[in-house]
């Protein structure tokens, strides 16, 4: 059997999985013996050893059972989380934290459709282009796919938090991916505006100056009804939770909203999109 040689200074998915064969050996496990321990097939195993799939929280945590590793310093949930904070904004790994137990979720959007709503397919598209340009690895865009997926997972759970998006009418007109990618996500769309727990607005271009939020923001409401926001620019990333300056943002998101099309308006312009999209 070819046993491959790996390079964990390759990028941190590498080390990630080139520690994860160093301590399986160091108990004389096979993999096949791993993946009965976690519940996931040795092909996974291998696949994640060698780099070619990234792990994902819940494989972590498995590994932490499995090796005892659970709540410590040295537990592959911590590396996993190390590993994002290379790949995601400042403040952004923090934010994805508490969305996971936020209770009401508002988004706002410009140019992209929010991760939130994206089909695999729009995001996969996005991704693939940052690869292209060369601003991002493939192995950093093989973790964003796996983190939109995470948090898209975790917000649909048992209660469901309220989910309030609106999105700059650049986020439905700017045409990602082929027909039938824009066409399914803009499907997306609909289905969303749809679900009991949620609000849909799109923000027309005819509203001009008076959009007063000018920059992606996503507000969160915790149980205990804190606030918290988190708001970035192409290169930076900013989550805050001092109420003073979270207030005056959500101020401004009731504004936006006040401003922007209702949400039966809003699926109304979608679907005229969705017929004339070529």
């Amino acid at each position: 059997m070819n046993r491959k040689e790996l390079n964990p200074g390759r990028s941190p998915q590498a080390a990630f999985g080139a520690r994860l064969r160093s301590m399986r050996e160091a108990r004389g496990w096979t993999q096949e013996e791993l993946a009965d321990r976690t519940e996931y097939s040795s092909k996974h195993i291998s696949a994640t050893e060698t780099g070619r799939k990234p792990p994902t929280l819940r494989f972590s945590r498995g590994l932490d059972v499995a090796f005892g590793l659970e709540g410590t310093s040295e537990s592959f949930e911590r590396s996993l989380r190390e590993m994002r904070n290379g790949v995601l904004l400042e403040g952004f790994p923090e934010y994805v934290g508490h969305e996971a137990q936020a209770v009401e979720i508002r988004v706002f959007e410009t140019g992209i459709i929010p991760g939130l709503l994206q089909t695999p397919e729009y995001a996969r598209v996005l991704v693939d282009s940052a690869v292209q340009r060369g601003s991002i690895t493939p192995e950093l865009a093989e973790e964003r796919v796996a983190i939109l997926a995470e948090r898209q997972h975790a917000v649909a759970r048992p209660r469901p938090p309220m989910v309030i998006a609106v999105l700059d009418e650049s986020c439905v007109r700017r045409r990602v991916g082929g027909r039938q990618v824009m066409r399914a996500q803009l499907d997306r769309l609909v289905e969303f505006a749809e679900e009991p727990n949620t609000i849909l607005q799109i923000a027309p271009f005819e509203i001009g100056e008076r959009r007063p939020v000018n920059l992606p923001l996503y507000l969160l409401t915790m149980a205990d009804r804190s606030l918290m926001a988190y708001a970035e620019s192409q290169t930076q990333g900013h989550f805050d939770r001092h109420i003073p300056s979270v207030v005056p943002q959500l101020t401004a998101y009731h504004q936006l909203q006040a401003v922007s099309a209702s949400q039966a308006e809003s699926v109304a312009m979608i679907h005229e999109l969705r017929k004339g999209s070529p």
